[in-house]
């Protein structure tokens, strides 16, 4: 086996070692499967997270709805638009 074959077979190599790295990077890791929420959930912490949504949700119904939208760039622009033709006549 010539020399170029060599360095060709060992660039091929680490190119395929490389990219198999990266690709397993991208997978799930241990507790992130298919089965992560199978575990039985404690009836304590169940209550807990429901009366946490369940103020969520109250303080949400709260907040009153926006009426106007604010727009703070509004006393700067002018209330006439001009076109460019009329821009051009002005000249």
């Amino acid at each position: 086996m010539t020399y170029a074959k060599k360095l060709y077979l060992f660039a091929a190599g680490a190119i395929i070692v490389l990219s198999a790295g990266s690709a397993f990077a991208q997978s799930k890791g241990p507790g992130e499967g298919v089965y992560r929420n199978t575990r039985p959930s404690d009836p304590a912490q169940e209550a807990q997270r429901k009366s946490v949504d369940d103020a969520y949700k109250t303080l949400m119904e709260k907040i009153p709805d926006s009426k106007k939208s604010y727009d703070p760039w509004g006393n700067i622009r002018s209330k006439e638009t001009i076109s460019s033709k009329q821009r051009n006549e002005v000249k």
